[in-house]
């Protein structure tokens, strides 16, 4: 069914006005009923062309010829650059002059109409977004920020006497009127960007008009209006205030504090690149296989993540993390600091281990023995977490009672966005205190993706916390069970993989959430966490049997 056309707004006969109109005359621009359609046509009138409603206004409305008003102009003399019909055309005044078909000139200004808007819907308005989101995040983050500037004073204040409270308090006011300041160049650049992100919206409401137009004089008179947005705003920059600390002398304690480096603020010009295909397509095999089998150990399976192309690490039901080769070799073991089983897995660009430990509300680090506490979460509880291409940290969470879900982007342990609601207001994930798997991936468009098992949904919003589409199986199954996804990642070509544990299979989706096929000739027995290396091998977890199996697919 054509979306344009919904049961909500079924087109009626405007002879009749009560028979849903399944025709239309293209030259009276009215909707038929078949019964109507005699008595339309009736009139003895030869020019009526009645076409399926689906197919309406198929038939260009010409402009009328200015000099011969019964005749409509087909033609365009280039000479003169009017139009012009066939008896205009065959005239002295246009004799050896040069016409274009109008017809021609229509479908490619319609070419570049479609074009326009794709690139403002497409490339440029999303980079906006990106620009927004961007100094969003960085107002968002300046009371972080200011906090850590702050308390490195704090420390130098604290070693110095009572005094020198007073000089102190004056650098603390000071630091409040930069940050004012700071705040202020960061809005004025936001403001800008939003008004011209609405002066685009404009602009993409009236291409989308006049795209769904006929009249070919404002086709052919349209002029496009990217250029201007094409180049980018300048990308601000403003340098944060440093504190500068001193040794501590018994003289001009003031001066001896120490000093804050001023707001310094630059403008980096940015400059449009359209974001190419990927050129290195890999199409997916006809029949997936399997290329090894990893025993674990593990007596419930949970996680996988790769180290390198070598080694995996892998998590379960014990609080055991362990790193095996390829040929099952085990290499080290982790213990969680809790001693309770680490909800997730993931690696990190350095080659660090990161778990959530779910019993104190804890991710943890792991590089060279070494165990570091990087985010502490109070009032949630985090569960599944992935490494995003730009190094930030994602992490779904759910409340303490378990009723609410989010997530969370961290840079470093600093909050930079939280994904909860859609744009009505309503969640986005699930609230269900058994049924709390939700975990997590980044594609390389940037989507964030999420298989909600509690919504029975892989859940996929775009970096602007906007939701892009949910996906609930395919269209019609041949599975036995409902799909409830489990584990999700991503490859180099942006394909989503979850795994539908219940029906012992993989569901492959493009990058819109369109099914592409299953993986379910590889004897996997309740496939969970997932995870792909840099040649799109695929690795998966066998929940009962603690295996991981190795797979190619494309």
């Amino acid at each position: 069914m054509d979306p344009k056309y919904s049961a909500q707004d079924v087109a009626r006969c405007d002879l009749c006005k009560t028979a849903i109109a399944h025709n239309y005359c293209d030259f009276c621009h009215v909707n038929l009923c078949k019964p109507c359609i005699g008595e339309h046509i009736s009139d003895e009138y030869d020019k009526h062309k009645i076409v399926p409603i689906l197919q309406r206004k198929s038939t260009l409305n010409y402009p009328k010829c200015e000099i011969h008003p019964n005749e409509v102009c087909q033609y365009q003399c280039e000479d003169c650059n009017i139009f012009v019909c066939t008896h205009c055309f065959a005239s002295k005044q246009h004799k050896e002059h040069e016409f274009l078909k109008l017809e021609e000139s229509f479908s490619a200004k319609k070419k570049h109409i479609l074009k326009d808007r794709e690139e403002l819907e497409e490339q440029i308005l999303p980079t906006y977004e990106e620009i927004a989101v961007d100094l969003e995040n960085q107002i968002t983050n300046l009371d972080g920020e200011y906090k850590k500037l702050t308390s490195e004073m704090s420390k130098q204040r604290e070693e110095i006497h009572r005094e020198v409270d007073n000089a102190f308090d004056q650098m603390e006011l000071e630091i409040g009127e930069i940050k004012v300041k700071h705040h202020s160049i960061l809005q004025k650049h936001l403001d800008e960007i939003k008004q011209l992100q609405s002066l685009m919206q404009q602009t993409l409401k009236a291409l989308n008009e006049i795209e769904e137009s006929n009249e070919v004089t404002s086709i052919i008179h349209y002029s496009s209006k990217n250029e201007q947005f094409i180049k980018l705003p300048a990308k601000v920059h403003v340098s944060m205030p440093k504190f500068i600390p001193k040794q501590r002398e018994k003289e001009q304690l003031c001066s001896l504090i120490g000093k804050l480096t001023p707001l310094s603020t630059t403008l980096e010009e940015r400059v449009f690149t359209a974001k190419k295909p990927n050129t290195s397509v890999r199409e997916l095999l006809d029949e997936p296989e399997i290329l090894s089998t990893i025993k674990t150990g593990h007596e419930k399976l949970f996680s996988v993540t790769c180290l390198n192309e070598e080694q995996i690490w892998t998590s379960g039901g014990t609080a055991d993390i362990k790193c095996l080769n390829i040929q099952g070799v085990l290499q080290k073991t982790i213990k969680s600091k809790s001693g309770e089983w680490p909800n997730d897995i993931a690696v990190v660009r350095d080659g660090a281990l990161l778990y959530i430990d779910w019993k104190t509300s804890t991710v943890y680090k792991v590089k060279n023995d070494q165990t570091e506490e990087i985010i502490r979460i109070q009032g949630w509880i985090p569960i599944y977490l992935c490494v995003t291409f730009s190094g930030d940290l994602l992490v779904t969470m759910h409340s303490e009672d378990k009723t609410q879900s989010k997530v969370v982007r961290y840079s470093g342990s600093t909050v930079k966005q939280t994904i909860q609601f859609d744009e009505e207001g309503q969640p986005l994930y699930s609230g269900n205190a058994n049924r709390y798997i939700k975990y997590i991936s980044e594609n390389r468009n940037l989507d964030i993706c999420v298989a909600d098992y509690g919504a029975c949904a892989v859940v996929v919003v775009n970096q602007a916390r906007k939701l892009r589409f949910r996906y609930t199986g395919p269209s019609s199954s041949i599975k036995n069970k409902p799909f409830k996804p489990y584990g999700i990642t991503t490859d180099s070509q942006s394909r989503i993989l979850t795994s539908d544990g219940d029906n012992h299979c993989i569901h492959i989706l493009d990058t819109d959430g369109q099914f592409l096929r299953y993986i379910d000739n590889c004897d996997l027995d309740g496939p969970y966490g997932l995870c792909v290396d840099s040649d799109d091998s695929l690795f998966a977890c066998e929940y009962y049997k603690g295996n991981v199996k190795k797979i190619r697919y494309s």
